[in-house]
């Protein structure tokens, strides 16, 4: 829920606090603020181009943490009125190249406020919860206009009646169900998934024709050696053995290439794309090299019975 009055919060509040399908009730101020300075130089000079600078932020203001963990310094204490005290969210702040005790300057309504960095907390914004990248001590912002942010934990079926309830009694607030956002972000990531697929497959039979016809092509070769074999005295057991080994390595080496590429690849784009965390599947890849040695095991065997039986004096006589 978001654009909450001030004088509306109460009321907000005693409509979830009986229900029997609410779970938990998150609530915080909230206000708009653009940072500009940092250490008394532009924000975008020390931060280049990260996010948290472009543009303005959603920011609070708290007399104790909630549902956060201060990673480093301090909170203020309850019933602080000092100079503005500020609160970052630890991940940003090491980007951003912050620590404590520096100086942020956010202007908000047009006023400059500036405020040292006391604490460092944590801030997981993938939860789809509240998370504010700046909280400052309450008498730094109390005074200024603001609304007010509200998320609530529901099972589905209590859900329509307090969007139903909280909406007609509220028609200004703005309510969004989290639910069927994330319902439709996982059915395009689905759709996503099943393009990638698809397209792995196509990869795999085309890599699988292109395999056959790389031993199609050798098989003249294998001809002449199975031939030269022969004549020392190696049997078809022993060729064919000899055969089938040279595709299994060929195979695994490919394999293990394409593991690792594909890994550093993979941690590349989570990392610095997504900024998630890289976790490795050993056992799909295992299964993926053992499947491409067999897949080139078999197709080196398929071209391999037409050099078996050749006769070592017709193609010794025609090499020369």
């Amino acid at each position: 829920m978001i654009d909450i009055q001030p004088d509306q919060i109460d009321g907000v509040q005693a409509r979830l606090k009986d229900d029997a399908g609410v779970t938990r009730v998150d609530t915080a101020p909230m206000l708009r603020g653009v940072i500009t300075q940092i250490n008394d130089r532009p924000a975008a000079e020390v931060a280049g181009n990260h996010w948290v600078v472009q543009g303005d932020r959603g920011l609070t203001y708290s007399d104790r943490p909630t549902r956060t963990k201060v990673v480093a310094g301090e909170w203020w204490p309850e019933q602080y009125d000092g100079p503005p005290q500020i609160s970052f969210a630890a991940e940003e702040a090491e980007e951003m190249g912050l620590g404590l005790g520096d100086m942020i300057t956010v202007n908000i309504l047009g006023r400059d406020i500036a405020g040292e960095i006391t604490s460092l907390r944590e801030v997981d914004f993938s939860q789809a919860g509240m998370g504010f990248v700046l909280t400052m001590n309450p008498s730094a912002l109390q005074g200024a206009p603001h609304t007010w942010l509200a998320t609530i934990y529901a099972d589905q079926a209590s859900e329509a009646a307090i969007l139903r309830d909280l909406g007609k009694a509220y028609p200004n607030i703005t309510l969004i169900s989290v639910r069927d956002a994330i319902t439709r972000v996982t059915g395009l990531m689905g759709q996503v998934a099943a393009a990638i697929t698809y397209g792995a497959m196509a990869t795999l039979v085309t890599g699988f024709v292109v395999l056959m016809g790389a031993a199609a092509a050798g098989e003249r070769a294998r001809t002449y050696e199975a031939a030269v074999l022969k004549t020392l005295g190696a049997t078809c057991g022993e060729i064919l053995l000899n055969f089938a080994l040279r595709s299994a390595v060929l195979g695994a080496a490919a394999g293990v290439v394409a593991v690792f590429a594909g890994g550093v690849s993979g941690w590349a784009v989570t990392h610095y794309i997504m900024e998630n965390d890289f976790v490795f599947e050993p056992v799909s890849a295992i299964a993926i090299v053992t499947g491409g040695v067999v897949a080139t095991i078999l197709a080196g065997l398929v071209y391999a019975w037409r050099p078996l039986s050749a006769r070592p004096a017709q193609v010794l006589r025609s090499r020369d």
